[in-house]
């Protein structure tokens, strides 16, 4: 009786969850980021180009207020020198000093500043909170082969809209393919030749898509190639470990193994 109650919870769960899934199911992209996979790296110019993007469009509405001007030098990231990062932030962004009670241009030291002036979410750890792929009723299957697929989510997102658009309660909903339930609140941030790239690059809404979504994926894993280092080093010691310590058993149970089958 009780393994019956069991096993008709656990097939109401099921159905639940399959369903919950597929009246969210939503559209997204797989991307071949630069950064994939256990041996991927950032692409310093697609970096660059993501941060152009994100301060000349996306930081009217969206902040990254973890994310330290300062890194932006850092190995690893867009490749700017420290006086390069000194002028961009002088240049875009002020910063309320307490000492001063006023505010001041930016420099390395201080963070990206928040933007809580339209509601929007920070984007400093989008591209990890948000998860693209799914596997078949949540089993994460997708996850396992393709990663979690928070950048192909935002770039999915950005190129997901019809131009369909409809209003509810005094909110003007945009229809979007990539989003779950299929209208988002956000207008359409991209159009295409947004931004002029100094490398010539072309400016369409995937390119500029693909490369702020690239950039994020940079603010929210700063240190990604560097801990993909780590681990590939860590799994050739402990290769070489592994060999070793087999040996050294084999070379010290050798004579007792011997003299146990002698006896």
């Amino acid at each position: 009786m009780i393994r019956k109650i069991a096993l008709a919870a656990i097939a109401a769960i099921a159905m639940n969850g399959g369903a919950a899934i597929a009246a969210e199911e939503s559209h997204i992209e797989d991307v071949s980021f630069s950064f994939e996979g256990p041996f991927g790296t950032y692409d310093r110019d697609q970096l660059q180009r993501g941060l152009q993007v994100y301060t000349e469009i996306c930081a009217a509405c969206h902040g990254l207020r973890y994310v330290p001007l300062r890194t932006l030098a850092d190995e690893g990231g867009p490749g700017y020198t420290m006086d390069e990062v000194r002028d961009y932030a002088g240049e875009h962004f002020e910063v309320f000093d307490p000492e001063l009670d006023d505010t001041r241009a930016a420099i390395p030291t201080d963070h990206f500043p928040a933007n809580t002036t339209a509601g929007a979410p920070d984007l400093s750890l989008m591209a990890k909170a948000r998860a693209g792929f799914h596997g078949p009723y949540g089993s994460g299957l997708n996850q396992l082969f393709k990663g979690m697929g928070g950048p192909e989510y935002i770039v999915s997102i950005l190129n997901g809209y019809t131009g369909e658009e409809k209003e509810e309660a005094g909110t003007l909903f945009y229809e979007n393919t990539a989003f779950a339930g299929g209208w988002i609140s956000m207008a359409p941030p991209l159009y295409g030749d947004d931004v002029e790239y100094a490398d010539g690059h072309s400016a369409t809404i995937h390119h500029e898509a693909e490369d702020v979504s690239a950039f994020l994926m940079w603010a929210a894993e700063p240190k990604l190639e560097a801990r993909k280092r780590a681990g590939f080093i860590s799994v050739i010691y402990l290769t070489i470990l592994t060999v070793l310590l087999y040996a050294t058993n084999k070379r010290l149970w050798k004579p007792v193994k011997k003299a146990a089958k002698e006896a």
